[in-house]
């Protein structure tokens, strides 16, 4: 069929971030506005011209009318065939693991991620490579590139293609073959786990709790946890996906999350608490009485990894973003591997993982994962706690414990300051990096100043190298705070204050967070003057 080809304009604003191209909904809704990003994706990849790829999103609002659009631009494009979850529905897991499984040439994922859902909302698109994850930096550049000069797109003058039938069919020349979202990926977390022992664990009666959200974990999480291992029926809940993720904020932490908060925290709590987003990539942690933050989630699935098959026989190496607690590093440093610390996005873990220097990284936004994809993994990590507590027959609580009774706690937390006036976020942000070469020596609420700098990363696989990454403000005794500007919104600017203290003091482990870290946030507060420049007293939220 002969692509039809369309005159158009470049569009300002289409740069993607750590995680492709977040805009409101009704931008991406906008005459042009998908099908010149989508065209540009093309461009910037060299064409997709006799090419396979994974097509699929969260499900949120537009989610399927951006779908077909999609198929027609690859139709156009020449693209030999794409890989459809029915009715448009991928987890961003599932979708990496497809694009691994099939060998594709990349894919193409719907999602704004943990951002609310709806036409008022946030929409997102990224473009994923052969490996199965979030484009590198020099891949990004090329799309953004092709935004800024497109005069063009292609497609073909085509009826919607049926998304909810299972089979392959035609769209022009391009073969569509929609397949199970849910089946290859439950295949391939039956290969990493001991469902065994976790179908014992829930036979003697353990329970759980899984909030999927609204968002698209529910089907997975239904199908593998009730269904296949036998968690009570009615343990997930808010399962079946919504276009507004039931009108709520689709983000895993205790603030979105507080029903299951609430319930964990309760008289009659069940034994294990957890929850997804929007995409299924982040996950939430909870024990009875106990919440898990995702640092020290992240260490005690490296500590206690080899309770899993696809682990026993040890972990080549971890990988934490910057703003992650450093808890994880003491426990890569008892068991003899590499740690590595990379700028937040997922897609500076993936030469790590390509290369086998790791296989367990994750970041404090609360993403985990391994080798098993190139994206961060929400159902994953749950699978992996319950194969833990399935061997070590303990609860979250006495895991946790346990951990920082042998490695110390690394109390954490951060401050996020919302949808501020752009202009005072990065007034804000530059006034401390033009303070870094005098903040050495000052003491603030207590706190001396050992070292103050500004994070960039050279990759140990291929010698790129990442500036500009946060600001860190270290303090003596091991303490620090961070300070970045968000890429993750579509409204304004949100500054993240990430906030660290280590404690090794045997009767000070079980503390609050907030009343620990007290003084590294007044010291923080009175090195960065967030009010001053933004004339916020207060973070909108605390995780």
């Amino acid at each position: 069929m002969t692509p039809t080809i369309i005159e158009t304009q470049a569009i300002d604003g289409q740069k993607p971030g750590t995680s492709g191209l977040r805009k409101k909904t009704a931008v991406f809704m906008g005459p042009n506005y998908l099908e010149n990003y989508v065209q540009s994706i093309f461009d910037g990849i060299g064409g997709v011209a006799g090419k396979t790829l994974v097509v699929g999103g969260d499900g949120r609002y537009f989610n399927d009318s951006a779908i077909q659009i999609i198929a027609r631009l690859a139709a156009g494009n020449g693209a030999a065939s794409i890989i459809v979850g029915q009715n448009g529905l991928l987890s961003t897991p599932a979708a990496s693991h497809l694009i691994r499984l099939n060998g594709t040439d990349g894919g193409l994922i719907l999602s704004a991620s943990h951002n609310p859902g709806g036409p008022d909302a946030d929409f997102g698109l990224k473009y994923n490579t052969p490996n199965g994850g979030p484009a590198p930096e020099n891949v990004t550049d090329k799309i953004y590139a092709a935004t800024t000069t497109i005069s063009q797109y292609k497609t073909i003058d085509a009826t919607d293609i049926d998304l909810g039938t299972l089979g392959e069919t035609k769209l022009g020349d391009m073969t569509v073959r929609i397949v199970d979202p849910v089946a290859n990926y439950a295949d391939l977390m039956a290969s990493l786990f001991d469902f065994d022992a976790i179908k014992a664990l829930f036979a003697s009666g353990f329970t759980m709790r899984f909030d999927a959200m609204h968002a698209i974990t529910g089907p997975y999480a239904t199908a593998i946890l009730e269904d296949t291992l036998g968690a009570a029926k009615g343990s997930v809940v808010n399962a079946v996906p919504s276009p507004d993720f039931g009108g709520g904020h689709p983000d895993p932490n205790p603030i979105w999350a507080k029903t299951l908060v609430d319930e964990m925290m309760g008289s009659d709590a069940p034994d294990f608490g957890a929850a997804s987003d929007g995409d299924g990539d982040r996950n939430m942690i909870m024990g009875r009485g106990i919440y898990v933050t995702p640092s020290d989630s992240l260490a005690l699935l490296a500590a206690h990894a080899t309770a899993a098959p696809a682990y026993a026989g040890g972990l080549a190496g971890v990988a934490r973003s910057m703003p992650t607690s450093a808890a994880v590093d003491r426990v890569a440093e008892r068991l003899g591997i590499e740690a590595f610390e990379t700028p937040t996005g997922w897609k500076f873990f993936g030469n790590l993982l390509d290369a086998g220097r790791v296989t367990i990284c994750g970041e404090e936004s609360a993403g985990t994962g391994s080798t098993h994809v190139r994206e961060k993994d929400g159902l994953w990590a749950v699978l992996l706690w319950l194969n833990i507590l399935a061997k070590t027959k303990s609860s979250v609580k006495d895991l946790m414990q346990n951990h920082w009774s042998d490695y110390g706690r690394n109390y954490y937390s951060r401050h996020d300051f919302e949808d501020i006036d752009s202009a005072k976020a990065h007034a804000c942000f530059d006034a401390l990096r033009a303070a870094i070469p005098t903040l050495p020596g000052q003491t603030h609420a207590g706190l001396t100043v050992e070292s103050a700098s500004e994070f960039a990363y050279d990759d140990p696989v291929d010698g790129s190298h990442s500036a500009a990454q946060g600001l860190i403000v270290a303090f003596n005794g091991g303490a620090r705070a961070v300070l970045r500007l968000s890429g993750t919104g579509t409204v304004g600017a949100t500054l993240r204050l990430y906030l660290e203290a280590l404690e090794t003091d045997p009767n000070k482990l079980t503390g609050d967070p907030q009343q620990a870290l007290s003084e590294v946030i007044k010291a923080a507060h009175a090195i960065m003057q967030i009010e001053a420049h933004t004339g916020r007293d207060a973070p909108n939220v605390i995780t």
